[in-house]
């Protein structure tokens, strides 16, 4: 299996355990993919972007470095569609935020960073 797709696995079991449920992974639109859509236990639909990189020693970039400025803006807009073609999914108290997995593989393993509610 490929970085991306053991990133992306681990996130939805992080995600797991942290109280969410993982409602689709990997949904393609013609503009865009969202890599995880999760409700959070307060009932948040949750747009997740998993970002993997493999441990790269001191100085080194981190995961966090792949989410440009330009990605960001088609994130949001492809979140912002999905929740436009599924509002039903949508608690009106709660409604939906946008957030960032940086996952760094070392060894076997995966250290997390969890961005909750990121804007562009």
């Amino acid at each position: 299996m490929e970085l991306g797709a053991r990133g992306e696995t681990h996130a939805c079991g992080y995600l797991v355990e942290k109280g969410y449920k993982v409602i689709a992974r990997n949904h393609r639109q013609r503009w865009g993919e969202l890599d995880i859509v999760a409700r959070a236990k307060d009932k948040t639909l949750v747009f997740v972007e998993v970002k993997t990189m493999k441990n790269g020693g001191e100085g080194a970039l981190v995961p966090e470095d792949q989410m440009s400025g330009s990605k960001m803006k088609k994130f949001s807009r492809t979140a912002e569609q999905y929740a436009n073609l599924h509002a039903n999914l949508i608690n009106e108290r709660a409604g939906w935020r946008l957030d960032v997995l940086a996952l760094t593989e070392k060894g076997d393993t995966f250290e997390v960073c969890h961005y909750i509610n990121v804007s562009q």
